[in-house]
């Protein structure tokens, strides 16, 4: 049977780093790319919402051949980003009704350090999508919307919850460390989030309860094959 998957995606096409310059990014193709591709071929719709309703800006450093294992990867990433006509006319997150969708879905790239890390409406959804048990899928730069994910009280409503997210390490490594202005890893743990951190670069999906987290790109596929499982079970 066809099930409804929400992906809620970045509208920043920029991340502002410490000392206020503006790093360009968006989506992480692949992390956008491998799950749509998965979801569709199992016949599932997929609707894309982003705040404001804007059009994704994919980050161009994602479409290289070295992050997609050459030019055949880069080619067909590409591909699939341009076929995906949900992309061009997503929804407004501000008028997402979580009874609408089977499922929710958050990719990564820097965009939601920027945006949706403090975005009430996203926030809102999350805590929504967390306690209804609908499966909820989060990779890489991602979970940095967990961090607008606060109950009533104060707190994180994933505090003590176990996720794999892009880790200090995998930012050091890719050069943006020194000049961020924050780390995601170092957040989600000062949130009371238990940060499971696998091998850089290695698919690392963890889950807990209804929530399904991935730490990295290559994290994005067998994510998407795990809320695939589950939406069939």
């Amino acid at each position: 049977m066809s099930k409804k998957i929400l992906f809620v995606m970045t509208g920043a096409d920029h991340w502002t780093l410490a000392d206020g310059t503006r790093h360009p990014t968006g989506f992480w193709a692949e992390e956008a790319a491998a799950p749509y591709e998965a979801f569709k071929a199992a016949g599932h719709t997929v609707t894309v919402a982003t705040p404001g309703g804007v059009v994704p800006t994919v980050d161009t450093a994602s479409l290289a051949p070295d992050v997609n294992g050459g030019e055949e990867g880069a080619r067909k990433v590409v591909e699939v980003l341009a076929d995906a006509e949900e992309l061009k006319s997503p929804i407004a997150l501000e008028d997402v009704r979580l009874d609408d969708y089977d499922a929710v879905f958050y990719p990564g790239g820097h965009g939601p350090m920027e945006d949706l890390a403090v975005n009430a409406d996203s926030g809102r959804l999350l805590v929504r999508a967390l306690k209804s048990g609908k499966p909820l899928g989060v990779v890489c730069h991602g979970p940095a919307a967990l961090l607008a994910a606060v109950e009533e009280d104060g707190g994180n409503a994933f505090k003590g919850y176990r996720v794999a997210a892009f880790t200090n390490d995998e930012e050091t490594q890719a050069g943006l460390a020194a000049k961020a202005a924050w780390l995601l890893e170092t957040r989600l743990v000062e949130a009371g989030v238990d940060v499971r951190v696998g091998e850089p670069w290695a698919p690392n999906v963890v889950v807990d309860r209804n929530l399904v987290t991935g730490q990295n790109p290559a994290s994005a596929a067998p994510l998407a094959a795990e809320l695939l499982r589950r939406l069939a079970a």
